[in-house]
């Protein structure tokens, strides 16, 4: 366990691993952001300054939002600037979390991937050929799947879904 925390991603990822473009997400599917408000909620959250962005830069309420920067001039109300993934880290043990949140984008997810220990994944089944952001591939030789509920798309969902959670090997 990195600096004893766990070090998870939340993310929805289409069948070929799409999770956005022109930092925008690709559907709208009520569930999963309920999903995701209840995975979050009461954790420390690690998003890249452009996914801060796409959420009009306002911090998540009920969570301790951190932010990635390179630019050391970033600020916002409510948010805590990192500049580092480590930072990150020991923000998130400073504080007494026990989990660090990464939630995108994938410049993010590509540089912690190896660092996380559980995904908890929105799994859109339905591939997204334009899309411009991806996550990394989930290698089933490093990861398996501890949990994994189903549905089907309906008046308010476009797509079938699956709501899944992975666990490093």
């Amino acid at each position: 366990m990195e600096a004893g925390i766990i070090i998870s991603f939340v993310v929805a990822a289409s069948t070929n691993n799409a999770i956005g473009k022109h930092n925008k997400l690709l559907w709208h599917l009520p569930n999963d952001l309920t999903f995701f408000k209840n995975t979050t909620w009461g954790m420390t959250v690690l998003m890249g300054r452009k996914t801060f962005e796409s959420i009009q830069s306002k911090p998540l309420k009920g969570r301790r939002n951190l932010i990635l920067t390179h630019d050391k001039n970033f600020s916002a109300e409510g948010i805590k600037v990192v500049h580092t993934i480590e930072e990150g880290i020991q923000d998130t043990q400073d504080n007494n979390y026990r989990e660090l949140m990464i939630l995108g984008g994938a410049t993010v997810y590509r540089q912690t991937m190896k660092l996380a220990q559980k995904i908890y994944l929105t799994r859109v089944h339905y591939i997204f050929e334009d899309a411009d952001a991806f996550i990394p591939g989930i290698k089933e030789d490093e990861w398996r799947l501890v949990s994994n509920e189903d549905f089907y798309k309906d008046e308010k969902h476009a797509y079938d879904y699956s709501f899944q959670v992975w666990e490093r090997k």
